[in-house]
């Protein structure tokens, strides 16, 4: 089970930190990643990490986002940094079991149900 946190609402510039606490059954071999979706656009990958460390991000959030993990808290963060209106959408967090370091939303099998970003200008 995933459980997002750390949504709200901040100006443009601001920045934001949200959160992802896991739970259940996990295995050593994982990626983790963080999407995003407005009701105009499909759902999109953000930022993803794996198990050893590797990290991927889209080229709309690179230099601003910042993906991490906590194993031994479970929890994966994302710290949204220089935020843009653009950004405001409903942010998921989904893991897959595997080592595959990939934004495509189809080989996540576990998803949040969200946690909401609004920013404005």
């Amino acid at each position: 089970q995933l459980v997002e946190s750390g949504g709200g609402s901040v100006q443009a510039g601001g920045s934001l930190t949200l959160s992802c606490a896991a739970s259940g059954t996990w295995y050593s071999n994982f990626c983790m990643a963080w999407f995003r979706q407005t009701p105009e656009k499909e759902r999109e990958g953000v930022a993803s990490i794996c198990d050893d460390g590797k990290t991927m991000y889209a080229n709309s959030v690179k230099g601003r986002f910042t993906i991490s993990q906590d194993n031994a808290k479970n929890t994966l963060n994302l710290l949204m940094n220089n935020l843009k209106p653009e950004d405001t959408a409903m942010y998921y967090c989904a893991t897959l079991v595997g080592h595959l370091l990939t934004l495509e939303r189809r080989p996540y099998r576990i998803w949040g149900q969200g946690t909401q970003v609004n920013v404005s200008s």
